[in-house]
């Protein structure tokens, strides 16, 4: 049959039927003492009786269309809720009509049929019941009523989401027979009824569990209803996650805050969880740097706390693989077949270890949970984990900051050993022990010989290397009962408790010998020596700082007599230390205060043509101590930094002095100035020798440096450079002491030098050894041949004058012509002497 035929017979009579039957309804309704509405599947009104039409000012009819609108949108949204409630019109749907008017749906109604009914008292209280009865089932709490038995009555949908259990499974049951498990509290429940039975508001915590076993931390409170009936309203609250960080976060920060020993902050925290998850047994461990596991917290009945190597299968594997690992039920795992039986002997059946991360991601740790029931980890288990291993990572990222700062603080980064301050307290208890069991001690202060060098020749790496070893050699020899430290560079001291002298002695030498063997350095090998002082414990002193102090004394007569040996501290070593102070002090003030002196040393010509030139000689005269000798205050100036000031000091007074001379009249051709080594590592010696020059208006080539030479074979770099740009200036440079080495003839085609100073010890031994004759000729060849003057110093009697003369050497020093003379002495000299005359045209 096509669409626009027309419907069949059957299909008529159906819908005459339902028009019948609607017609018959409306007429039933028209006239019901009610009003009623019939409402569309919108919302809409589509009928209303009579009375319907009187309460809404329709005038009694609702056969005009269209309808009004009954219902606002708002209204409408909320009586297509089912059930719909009751609900309260708003005054513009009965114009004219004042009062309040309620739309209920009738029960056993037809669906989209309601009520109209005038408001009043009951109608408010339906109302408002019905809004409660939503409200309390919305509410994330457990709410349920009990009568005056203690049994419940009433329970709100929240108690169902919370609890697990059905309104008909809580119905007329004890709260206690429903939360109650293994770990809560019966001193807590039983209070709680008690208060219950009385009817007494009350409240507390606990421990209360759920249908499905899982635990929940419930606050618990109850207040009994105003009509004397004996009920009472109670209210359950979760608070697990409230009462984890407060417990957690509260104690145990607090601890950390507090700085707290890390093993006491981990078993306060494992102890914690416990406590508010009584099912779980917790492990905490740290990892070591040789992959093993230290516990740090763990009940007691498992394992002790402190222990190191502990092989926790779970935890291992955390460690080693960098993730959690689950295992649900101990007694089938093969992981645990070593310690099963322990574990389930202590009634644990489940493992969950995870990895404690730093921040940057570092395996620092493991946190193991232990449950005394199989399976996985709830959600509150993973919860707790969670909090737990980012305070555990807190508390071990604070300890190994804490330690990395106690190492950089306390220990020495090169080599690991302790420092200085760790050192001193470190020995306060073998001291203590020394003193109270009158046993003897030693005490050793090591230095390497030459070190300097090592890392001028072989660079810093090697020396680095080579004290790093010397450092794990002292430590294996000295034995754990020492006390080894690195003080400074390449000094280092032990503290050897329980040794008497013959056994120091003998430990020396084995310091000694073990420090003279090659040393492999990367690819090279290295050839050491070193110096040893010693202070006994009682008879150099009671107090670490005393014996110290004698120790470094013993060390540096042992390195001044040649290194390389080792001596025992004595009482003249302080007493010359003291004198030492004493001058070191009093030659700064002479230094700065014209203290100092200089006085001249004529190098005559040995053909009588007159003075060749003058040395300029430092001295000294203390004002306790008298004459000083360059000898012993020169080295002392150099250890105290004072070589630079005391060569500028020197130059400056020969140039002054000379200059005066001139200006004078008195033809003194040159003055030579010895300066120390270290005055030619200065990047500034050759400007400060220009300048020097040209303020006393000073011919450059009347200026003669005597150089040592060390100076000619020395590494740096500066010290060849400054050679050069003296030389450049036209500043005369002079080997002194030549001869007296073995490299000197390699170096003196190379560098700028204008003369060669024959050595005194030469000199001496002429007429007494035929090689020394031998070796001066050869010398006074050597300076013909490279066409430089030749000084021979030390000449003090007229055999040694008449060999050089006869042999021709051509400049002569010493006392057989003049001792080292003032200023003013020296000039009264050259008068007797007609040496100062001015040259004939």
């Amino acid at each position: 049959m096509s669409r626009a035929d027309p419907p069949g017979p059957q299909a008529a009579t159906t819908a005459a039927a339902a028009s019948a039957a609607d017609t018959a309804l409306r007429h039933c309704l028209q006239d019901a003492p009610d009003g009623i509405v019939l409402l569309d599947h919108d919302g809409r009104m589509v009928f209303g009786n009579g009375k319907a039409c009187e309460m809404l000012g329709l005038g009694g009819s609702a056969d005009t269309a269209p309808l009004p609108e009954l219902l606002t949108p708002e209204e409408r949204e909320r009586w297509l809720q089912a059930p719909p409630a009751p609900l309260l019109l708003a005054a513009q749907a009965r114009p004219g009509r004042p009062g309040d008017l309620w739309l209920c749906a009738g029960e056993g109604c037809l669906r989209g049929m309601a009520v109209l009914r005038p408001a009043d008292a009951r109608m408010h209280e339906q109302a408002h019941i019905h809004l409660l009865s939503q409200a309390l089932d919305s509410s994330d709490n457990a709410i349920f009523l009990c009568d005056d038995q203690s049994r419940i009555r009433y329970v709100n949908a929240g108690f169902s989401r919370m609890l697990g259990y059905a309104p008909e499974e809580a119905l007329g049951k004890l709260p206690r027979e429903l939360i109650r498990g293994p770990h809560t509290d019966v001193a807590t429940l039983d209070r709680l009824g008690e208060e219950h039975r009385a009817g007494r508001p009350h409240r507390d915590h606990l421990l209360g569990y759920c249908k499905d076993g899982s635990p929940l931390w419930l606050s618990v409170v109850a207040t009994p209803l105003a009509d004397a009936s004996g009920s009472l309203v109670n209210v359950f609250t979760d608070i697990t996650e409230a009462k984890t960080h407060e417990v957690l976060n509260g104690k145990v920060l607090d601890a950390l805050v507090r700085e707290e020993p890390l093993a006491m902050t981990m078993a306060l925290m494992c102890q914690e969880v416990e406590r508010v998850a009584p099912d779980l047994r917790v492990v905490v461990t740290r990892s070591e740097p040789d992959g093993q596991l230290c516990t740090l917290a763990a009940p007691a009945p498992l394992m002790t706390a402190g222990t190191c190597g502990w092989e926790h299968p779970a935890c291992m594997q955390a460690l080693r693989r960098g993730r959690a690992v689950v295992i649900e039920d101990i007694a089938s795992a093969p992981l645990f077949d070593s310690q099963r039986d322990a574990l389930l002997a202590l009634g644990l059946r489940a493992c969950w270890s995870n990895p404690i991360r730093s921040t940057a991601g570092q395996v620092l740790g493991t946190l193991a949970f232990h449950c005394h029931r199989p399976g996985p980890p709830t959600a509150w288990h993973r919860r707790l984990a969670e909090l737990c291993l980012h305070l555990c990572a807190l508390a071990l990222e604070r300890e190994q900051a804490r330690s990395r700062m106690h190492r950089l603080a306390f220990y020495d980064v090169l080599t690991g050993l302790p420092n200085r301050l760790m050192f001193n307290a470190l020995s306060e208890q073998p001291l203590m022990q020394a003193e109270q069991q009158d046993t003897p001690m030693a005490l050793l202060f090591v230095t390497l010989d030459r070190f300097k060098r090592i890392n001028e020749s072989q660079g810093h790496a090697a020396g680095d290397g080579l004290l790093r070893d010397l450092a794990r050699r002292l430590h294996d020899i000295a034995g754990p009962e020492s006390v080894v430290a690195r003080q400074v560079a390449d000094e280092f001291t032990l503290l050897v408790p329980g040794c008497a002298q013959q056994q120091a002695v003998a430990l020396c030498e084995r310091l000694l010998a073990m420090i003279a063997a090659p040393t492999v350095v990367g690819s090279m090998t290295l050839h050491a020596s070193a110096s040893i002082g010693v202070a006994m414990y009682p008879d150099d002193g009671r107090a670490l700082e005393t014996l110290l102090r004698h120790a470094d004394l013993a060390m540096r007569r042992a390195k001044d007599e040649g290194g390389g040996r080792f001596r025992f501290f004595s009482a003249d070593m302080n007493r010359l230390a003291q004198e030492r102070l004493l001058l070191e002090a009093t030659l700064r003030d002479s230094l700065r205060q014209g203290g100092l002196r200089l006085h001249y040393q004529p190098q005559v010509h040995a053909d009588g043509r007159g003075l060749y030139g003058v040395e300029a000689l430092l001295r000294w005269r203390h004002p306790h101590l008298g004459d000083i000798p360059p000898s012993r205050f020169v080295p002392l100036a150099e250890e105290c930094g004072l070589m630079a000031e005391l060569s500028h000091w020197v130059m400056e007074e020969a140039c002054r002095q000379h200059a005066d001379w001139r200006r004078r009249g008195l033809d003194i051709p040159r003055v030579a100035v010895n300066l120390s080594a270290s005055a030619f590592e200065l990047p500034s010696l050759a400007e400060q020798v220009r300048r020097l020059l040209e303020r006393h208006q000073q011919p450059a080539d009347t200026l003669v440096l005597e150089i040592t030479e060390g100076v000619m074979l020395s590494a740096q770099p500066q010290v060849p450079a400054n050679l050069h740009a003296l030389h450049a200036l036209g500043v005369r440079l002079s080997l002194d002491d030549f001869g007296t080495g073995y490299s000197s003839l390699s170096h003196l085609h190379r560098l700028p030098i204008s003369e060669m100073k024959l050595d005194r010890s030469f000199i001496s031994e002429i007429g007494h050894d035929p090689a020394a004759g031998a070796l001066i000729l050869s010398v006074l060849r050597i300076g013909e041949s490279l066409g430089k003057h030749v000084v021979a110093e030390g000449v003090e009697t007229e055999d040694q004058r008449r060999f050089l003369v006869d042999n021709g050497s051509p400049v002569l020093q010493g006392y057989l012509f003049s001792p080292a003379l003032s200023a003013n002495a020296l000039e009264q000299w050259l008068g007797e002497q007609a040496y100062a005359r001015p040259p004939r045209c």
